[in-house]
């Protein structure tokens, strides 16, 4: 099954959109580790939403399209991991050793794992 692990960054901290080289090493060292064990599918960093960023809102039926910056939301999901695992405990061990880059950092964050919705999951 697959889980997605998502990182949000407070977007009135531009300190935190630029990492320094020992935190992309940290991050890079993890992303070594999960692709040896075969259990990372895709990970990435995002952009600030002042970067290449755009919101769809649709209110009844009504759609607005929004150019980043977002003032109006403080915390951004700033990245993610897509991990191949084979229960949601799996997904919990890989996502605090997934916090653990950020916390040697000195990051405080919230790490949501999520399981993704497979197709045989709405035949049911």
């Amino acid at each position: 099954m697959r889980f997605m692990l998502m990182h949000k960054l407070d977007e009135n901290k531009p300190e935190l959109w630029q990492p320094d080289q020992a935190f992309i090493a940290r991050m890079g060292a993890f992303i070594a580790e999960a692709n040896q064990a075969g259990v990372l599918l895709a990970g990435e960093g995002l952009r600030p939403s002042s970067v290449d960023a755009g919101r769809i809102t649709v209110t009844d039926g009504k759609k607005t399209v929004t150019d980043g910056p977002f003032a109006e939301t403080k915390e951004l999901i700033a990245g993610f991991a897509l991990l191949q695992v084979r229960d949601k405990a799996e997904a919990m061990q890989w996502g605090q050793r997934f916090v653990d880059v950020f916390v040697e950092a000195g990051f405080d964050l919230e790490v949501d794992v999520r399981r993704v919705t497979e197709m045989e999951d709405l035949a049911a």
